[in-house]
């Protein structure tokens, strides 16, 4: 029992300090100026510009304000455009390729902290975005290619500029998007202190030994370390989050460099997991209908992603 109250503090204290003097500043900081932007129309002048390009992979103005979100904010933050597209009914086809899309890039809330511990932003979001584009025509094109097509509406297309009934100062966006930054960092604790308890009670177990004796080998086929087995195996059962919440961990421990966790970044930073799926599944009924098709395309982009980082980072 003395063993088991230990494990529960360090965990509790290893995901307070994570949460308050990481998360909580880069969130704070990213969501305010991700609101500003959204706020003063760039956002959306930004998507209107380059839906005729991304039409060319199946993905609509929406997808891309979903993208725009996912990766500068948070795995969350689409769920309000993928709703959008449920309701004004765009075709399944395209409903199907975003959420591929989104399943493939990289998530804000998981990536930007870890950009503290040496994680490489500008192949992060290269691989990022070729993933996630060559999942959305895999989706459109092959696996969504018999759904109908007629339900599309062009205009449903583009998006409207925001018109905020009262004017709000600059200070103000800015407030108010740091106070959803701050949201979004409190919001992870629970998780990053539950994920951190489950690791300590599976090492005392010698569960993770377990794993790491029969996933080993196949990592290392791919040149990943045996240490990458307990991120990738919390990453794909409990998130996102979860995930860098075992990597800070790790990473300043000694177990796993910056070039490993690189390594690993093109497999393990995409929302694609079992949290992940069910939360967006539970967006919409016609959004719920296409998700198997999205999860059979993301895995293409998710691997090409994941060769990406191991050839630059080997």
């Amino acid at each position: 029992m003395e063993q088991l109250v230990s494990m529960m503090l360090d965990a509790g204290k290893s995901g307070l300090d994570m949460a308050l003097y990481i998360l909580l500043p880069i969130m704070v900081i990213m969501l305010a100026f991700m609101k500003l932007l959204d706020a003063k129309g760039v956002l959306t002048w930004l998507c209107n510009k380059v839906a005729p390009i991304s039409h060319l992979f199946g993905i609509p103005g929406l997808g891309v304000f979903a993208a725009l979100k996912l990766t500068f904010v948070s795995f969350a933050a689409p769920m309000a455009s993928l709703s959008i597209m449920d309701s004004k009914r765009l075709n399944k086809r395209h409903i199907a390729a975003t959420l591929a899309l989104i399943f493939t890039m990289s998530q804000g809330n998981a990536t930007f902290p870890m950009l503290a511990l040496g994680l490489n932003l500008p192949v992060l979001l290269l691989s990022s975005l070729i993933g996630g584009l060559l999942s959305a025509a895999f989706t459109y094109y092959l696996m969504s290619k018999n759904l109908p097509t007629d339900e599309f509406k062009d205009e449903a297309d583009n998006l409207p500029q925001a018109v905020d009934k009262q004017a709000k100062t600059v200070m103000q966006i800015l407030s108010e998007g740091g106070m959803e930054g701050m949201k979004i960092a409190l919001n992870m604790i629970p998780m990053l202190i539950l994920a951190l308890f489950l690791v300590n009670v599976l090492e005392a177990l010698h569960v993770i030994d377990l794993l790491t004796m029969l996933l080993g080998p196949a990592l290392a086929l791919i040149h990943l370390p045996e240490t990458a087995v307990l991120p990738l195996v919390t990453k794909y059962v409990a998130g996102g989050t979860a995930y860098m919440g075992i990597m800070f961990d790790l990473v300043q421990q000694g177990v796993i460099s910056a070039r490993e966790m690189n390594m690993m970044a093109g497999f393990a930073t995409n929302p694609f997991d079992v949290a992940g799926v069910a939360l967006f599944a539970a967006t919409g009924q016609r959004i719920a209908s296409v998700v198997r098709y999205a999860c059979y395309g993301c895995l293409v982009g998710i691997m090409v992603r994941g060769v990406i980082h191991v050839l630059v980072f080997y």
